[in-house]
C-alpha cells in the first residue's frame, strides 16, 4: 500500500492508509516505499514526527533486508563505513548478515522472485540518515540489490510481534 492518505499522480489508485486507518488527524512519521513493508508511525505530533525524520537528528532506522547474492565481509564492510552513492556518501551502517530469514518473518504478497541458479540472503542494516531509497541503493551500490526490505524499529520503537495491518498505540 501506499503509506499516505491519498494517491495523488498515479494513473490506477493505489491502496492508501485511508482504507486502514480510521483515526483522525495522525499522519506519517516518515515514509516506507511503495515496495517496502514494516513499521510505521502514525502520529499527531508535529514535534516527534520531526524528531524521528529531520535528517540533521540522525535518529536509527533499523531494516531486515533481503538481497541477492551471497554477502561477504568486503560487502559488510562497505556498508558499515559508508557508501557512496550518487546524492553523496552515506553515513556508516550498522550491518550484520543472518543465515535465513527469522522465524517471524510473514509470506510477502507477491511473493519475491526466485531463482534457483540465484542465491540470496538477509541482512540487517541500521541507518542514521533518511535518503529517498537509501537502503536499496546502499545494497545495490555494494553489488546486493535489495530483494525485501522490511523497516523493523524508528528509534526506540519496534515493530515487534505487529503482522502487516496491526496496529498498537505507543505512548512518547
Amino acid at each position: 500500500m501506499l503509506c499516505q492518505f491519498t494517491d495523488r499522480g498515479a494513473p490506477a489508485a493505489r491502496r492508501t492508509l485511508a482504507e486502514f486507518v480510521k483515526i483522525p488527524h495522525v499522519y506519517p512519521a516518515g515514509r516506507l516505499d511503495y515496495d517496502s513493508e514494516g513499521l510505521l508511525l502514525l502520529t499527531d505530533d508535529g514535534a516527534l514526527a520531526n524528531l524521528l525524520t529531520d535528517p540533521r537528528k540522525h535518529t536509527a532506522k533499523t531494516y531486515l533486508v533481503q538481497v541477492e547474492g551471497e554477502p561477504a565481509d568486503a560487502h559488510l564492510d562497505a556498508l558499515r563505513k559508508g557508501v557512496h552513492l550518487n546524492d553523496g556518501p552515506t553515513l556508516p551502517a550498522q550491518a550484520r548478515m543472518f543465515a535465513q530469514a527469522p522465524a517471524w518473518v510473514w509470506p510477502r504478497d507477491p511473493p519475491v522472485r526466485f531463482r534457483k541458479s540465484v542465491p540470496d540472503a538477509w541482512l540487517e542494516l541500521t541507518i542514521r540518515e533518511g535518503r529517498n531509497r537509501q537502503v536499496r541503493r546502499m545494497t545495490a551500490a555494494v553489488g546486493l540489490p535489495t530483494l525485501r526490505l522490511i523497516r523493523v524499529r524508528v528509534g526506540d520503537i519496534e515493530l515487534g510481534d505487529l503482522a502487516p495491518g496491526q496496529m498498537r498505540t505507543v505512548q512518547a
